[in-house]
């Protein structure tokens, strides 16, 4: 499938590669991801949108092994089989994510002991909202900021997702393959 947006390709002005090293995992060497180039062809955008994802991925409340459950969940749930695939591939082992888990976050029912966790995802994909069964479960867990925050890192993946899906960005060539449930 050809972008419909193509991404911004080396060589990259000085500039522009330190905004797009700001996106990445410190350390890691890791080229600018395909999705942060594409985005990077809006400059008042992405300028924009980093900080919020840097806090959500790196800075927020939320335990680590909770943001990639439900940030696997926002992607699967998306069809953003690039974004699933690279938090699968730079995260899983990290954060304590076995394969019976992985393929847990694109199975279509969430089951096990995440079950909660991913059946909130579903919820707000679904319907915008959350029940009131799986707002209190989880409010037994989790402090109200807490619960603010997963809404707000399922909001910000699924525009993730959208602009992944809607121009097309390629699946990075080391990122996970998506299991079949």
């Amino acid at each position: 499938m050809t972008a419909r947006i193509p991404p911004v390709e080396p060589p990259l002005a000085t500039a522009l590669r330190a905004a797009l090293d700001q996106w990445m995992p410190a350390g890691t060497g890791a080229p600018p991801l395909a999705i942060l180039r594409t985005l990077a062809r809006h400059e008042d955008l992405f300028e924009r949108l980093r900080p919020l994802g840097s806090f959500l991925l790196g800075h927020g409340r939320l335990p680590s092994r909770v943001r990639e459950l439900l940030i696997l969940r926002t992607c699967a749930r998306c069809g953003a089989e690039s974004e699933w695939g690279v938090h699968a591939a730079a995260f899983s082992e990290s954060v304590g994510l076995d394969d019976a888990t992985l393929a847990a976050t694109v199975a279509p029912a969430p089951a096990g002991g995440d079950a909660t966790l991913l059946g909130f995802v579903d919820e707000l994909h679904d319907g915008g909202t959350v029940s009131d069964a799986t707002w209190a479960a989880l409010a037994d867990r989790f402090e109200p900021e807490d619960l603010l925050e997963m809404l707000a890192l399922v909001g910000f993946w699924h525009l993730l997702a959208f602009v992944e899906n809607g121009a097309r960005v390629a699946r990075e060539p080391w990122a996970t393959r998506v299991p079949k449930p």
